[in-house]
């Protein structure tokens, strides 16, 4: 079988639609679009953002995420032109096997796994974080080692150093949220739109109040000066700052591995992918301003670098609200989870539907209609991460993995309108081929700034993929049978 053999679309969309292991179309326009903000609006702002302004960027965190921005409009424009061609499950797994044959969809959708698993990791260990101070303001305290990886360490103020152990509370967050998955998606959109309206109103309610607050000699130095090694300030750290908190975009990816579960995809994914990047990259650019207006971002270095909101509240007279953002947050965090947790599934239905993986992942549930056993094995997989693995190490690795993916869609635009020029298309990405060539270069120059050890980790998980696709995939993919 040749490697890089290809589905046509009408196949794809005839193969999601036959069998009994087919996914429910519950999902409208403003369900999507709630979709995209519930894993946007999240991480980027409540966790990765400390981290990002603390040890790359300073108070130029603002520009950083510009940069992603400005990266995730080429990409989400790529996005949503396949969407609406091919509304099938998998995201960019499925548009690659439709332009650039089967090997690279196999990598590509080897590259998802990394992206989701490892982001929702990220937001489970932040969350994690949020929920120690949240018990402490109300006098309960859980031991540090227990919400912290075997590889963290934190002084105390007594001068004694505390070893982490698990991340408990990480582990909890993403074993609730995937049973609330294998529970069905309609319900878990319904519980994730009243957690994005809360979340919403958290963000304006921080930027509204915390505006009067700002101390402007927070901002002095804006860019502060590098230190002599790249990505620890200066311009090299602005790009490695955008490269970081990249992955905090993925929202609209994840809007695409829902595909097959809305109502009229041609019309509504572009629209769900495209407003949720826009709305979230002004409250985006807005947040991160004010935060590090209130604090200085030396504050946000160390442990308390992954709950940046919980430091900068306290720079103002409303400490009595800390509380109650912080609460919002955790919901936030709890929806953050859930859409990436489900990304994840349904991408591993998809390869599964092709024979790329074993049955076992695209086995449907009976009477919930969700691919419960993925939902089980990824639960499993990601508490893993959640509770042994460092969130900023986590962070890098999701977004080589979101950049590399991005990469491949905005090539996979390219080969289509050269081998598909008459394909129906209910959405077009303008400026074709500048958008795309953009796409490619901007994200290309966030993977270069990227941290050295970021990089083996992804050659690692790619070498492992190559040898099991050799190993099992080829021998039991449906394009060969």
């Amino acid at each position: 079988m040749a490697l890089f053999s290809k589905k046509s679309i009408p196949q794809l969309i005839s193969e999601s639609e036959e069998g009994a292991d087919t996914l429910k179309r519950t999902l409208g326009v403003g369900a999507l679009v709630a979709l995209g903000i519930g894993v946007i609006i999240g991480a980027g702002l409540f966790s990765i953002t400390g981290l990002a302004a603390g040890y790359n960027a300073g108070p130029a965190v603002t520009i950083a995420f510009l940069i992603a921005a400005l990266g995730c409009a080429f990409a989400g424009l790529c996005y949503a032109e396949f969407a609406s061609m091919i509304p099938v499950a998998g995201s960019a797994y499925t548009y690659s096997y439709a332009t650039m044959g089967e090997f690279i969809a196999w990598i590509i959708g080897w590259d998802l796994v990394l992206e989701y698993s490892v982001g929702a990791a990220t937001v489970a260990i932040s969350w994690s974080r949020y929920l120690k101070k949240f018990l402490h303001g109300i006098g309960i305290q859980i031991p540090d080692a227990w919400v912290m990886s075997p590889f963290d360490t934190v002084t105390l103020a007594d001068g004694s150093v505390v070893h982490g152990i698990m991340n408990f509370p990480a582990v909890m967050i993403v074993v609730l949220m995937s049973l609330l998955l294998i529970k069905g998606t309609q319900e878990s959109s319904f519980v994730n739109n009243i957690i994005v309206a809360l979340k919403i109103m958290v963000v304006l309610l921080f930027i509204g109040l915390g505006w009067s607050y700002i101390n402007p000699q927070n901002y002095v130095p804006y860019i502060p000066e590098n230190t002599g090694v790249f990505g620890e300030f200066g311009w090299s750290g602005i790009a490695r700052a955008a490269g970081i908190i990249f992955f905090a975009y993925i929202g609209f990816d994840a809007v695409s591995t829902a595909a097959q579960e809305a109502k009229n995809p041609k019309r509504d994914m572009p629209i769900g992918i495209l407003l949720s990047l826009a709305i979230c990259t002004v409250l985006y650019v807005l947040f991160a301003h004010v935060m590090t207006g209130l604090a200085n971002y030396k504050e946000f270095q160390g442990q308390d670098g992954i709950a940046p909101v919980a430091v900068a509240v306290e720079h103002t007279p409303f400490k009595w609200l800390n509380q109650a953002i912080i609460l919002a947050i955790l919901a936030g965090y709890s929806s953050v989870i859930m859409v990436l947790l489900m990304g994840q599934t349904r991408v591993f239905y998809s390869m599964s539907k092709d024979g790329l993986l074993p049955d076992f992942f695209s086995h449907v549930h009976k009477r919930f209609k969700t691919p419960h056993r993925s939902n089980l094995f990824f639960m499993i997989f990601v508490s893993l991460f959640a509770a042994f693995v460092p969130a900023r190490v986590v962070g890098e690795m999701t977004s080589i993995g979101t950049l590399f993916a991005f990469i491949l869609v905005c090539i996979g635009v390219l080969v289509m309108r050269k081998t598909m020029p008459d394909a129906p298309r209910s959405f077009k990405t303008p400026l074709v081929p500048l958008v795309p060539i953009l796409g490619i270069l901007t994200c290309a120059a966030m993977m270069i700034s990227l941290p050295l050890d970021t990089w083996i980790r992804l050659v690692v998980w790619m070498a492992i993929g190559i040898l099991l696709y050799f190993a099992y995939s080829r021998k039991h993919s449906k394009m060969n049978k």
